[in-house]
């Protein structure tokens, strides 16, 4: 009687093998998913981070410049002066947004913005902009971003969020 030489792995250990695979595949996936989504949010919420913090210094020099109890046409003057001339922000009328954001109240962030700032890095896509509204009389500002994350648009928003 000869005896057989098995030399190999059967069908079912085969089978068992690929099925392990891939359930570690799809768990890995869902993980690497989850830290890209989260490194993304994480990048929208600095780049919001850095256009507020400048922007809180803007609305102190257009304070400033208002003095106490201006009227509205020292207050336009100096927004102009401020925001537009020294800042090169833009009147954000004619944006396509979100309904969330109140574009008639909002300045753009443009290229020559970030420039100015030293921000220049932000890397925008294609019709992603930054906006901020300012408020003079409590001297906050808060920014909005077009393309947002999750339904949400402003930086309180995505403070907000539970990632």
């Amino acid at each position: 009687m000869k005896i057989k030489n098995e030399n190999g792995i059967t069908l079912v250990a085969l089978v068992i093998t690929i099925i392990v695979l891939v359930i570690i595949a799809s768990i890995g996936i869902k993980y690497g998913s989850d830290a890209i989504d989260e490194a993304q949010l994480e990048e929208l919420r600095t780049n919001m981070l850095l256009i507020e913090a400048r922007a809180k210094g803007v609305v102190e020099e257009a304070n400033f410049k208002m003095g106490i109890s201006p009227d509205e046409a020292k207050k336009e003057q100096v927004r102009q002066e401020v925001y537009v001339e020294e800042t090169k922000l833009q009147k954000a009328d004619g944006i396509s947004a979100p309904s969330q954001i109140p574009v008639s109240e909002c300045y753009e962030v443009t290229a020559e913005t970030m420039t100015l700032w030293g921000i220049e890095d932000i890397e925008l896509e294609e019709n992603e902009k930054y906006l901020i509204k300012f408020d003079d009389t409590n001297a906050t500002v808060e920014v909005y971003n077009t393309l947002g994350y999750d339904g949400n648009y402003s930086l309180t928003d995505i403070d907000n969020l539970e990632v």
